[in-house]
């Protein structure tokens, strides 16, 4: 199930990129002249630019379709990629709700979180790229394995930040990790461990809980008629 006007979605998704790109700006220090290129380093960042690039690709096709099927029917390259991408930016907003901002308070240091640079990166685009995928995305593509190889994006991050950490790079303040669950000299090795898995398992329930969204969505499309595949005109042959 999902809205079957192209032009609507396509001035979401212009929209969406720019809010987006405002958010790397400001996270970043572009706007205020002083790009930090350690910022460049954090999951939130990087799994912003994914959604970015995402967004890039979704308009570009839906301006495609419209020049070549008119405004009926929907517009992405891959549904089920857009599944991955709405889990891994998923991600970045559940860890900085359930894990980031209270360390924060009862670190009871001097980040303020809940910033509107805080809010763009970790909360809007999240919601931004999860409205595309409820409203413009087609259902019933993701396939039951899909959440469990979704997760190997957030791990290949672990694995990156944990050998660059190891082979002497930094973060920001100086620390060798990016975030404090995977603080290995405060929390110990189980410590670390216990915290990885513990999010896994969290974070996996989400992703199925979007599969179970998927097939229910999926199913009631059917039942209403809505095309799963794009709707393109018929080329006439005279």
């Amino acid at each position: 199930m999902y809205l079957p006007d192209r032009r609507i979605a396509l001035v979401f998704r212009v929209l969406s990129i720019a809010v987006i790109v405002w958010g790397v700006g400001r996270v970043s220090g572009v706007w205020d002249g002083r790009p930090n290129a350690v910022q460049f380093l954090y999951f939130t960042v990087l799994s912003n630019l994914l959604c970015l690039g995402w967004f890039a690709a979704l308009a570009v096709r839906t301006i495609r379709d419209l020049r070549a099927g008119g405004p009926r029917g929907w517009s992405a390259p891959s549904p089920r990629f857009a599944a991955a991408v709405m889990f891994v930016i998923t991600v970045t907003m559940l860890i900085y709700l359930v894990v980031l901002v209270p360390e924060t308070f009862t670190q009871g240091n001097d980040y303020v979180p809940f910033t509107l640079t805080d809010n763009l990166v970790h909360i809007i685009t999240p919601c931004l790229t999860i409205a595309d995928w409820l409203l413009f995305v087609p259902k019933g593509w993701v396939r039951p394995l899909d959440p469990v190889l979704w997760a190997l994006i957030p791990y290949a991050y672990l694995a990156f930040a944990f050998v660059y950490g190891a082979a002497g790079g930094v973060f920001g303040g100086g620390t060798r990790y990016p975030y404090p669950f995977m603080d290995l000299d405060r929390n110990g090795l189980v410590g670390v461990v216990l915290w990885i898995v513990g999010l896994t398992i969290a974070l996996e329930i989400v992703a199925y809980a979007y599969f179970a969204i998927d097939r229910l969505l999926g199913a009631a499309a059917r039942r209403w008629g809505i095309p799963r595949e794009p709707v393109m005109p018929q080329r006439v042959i005279p």
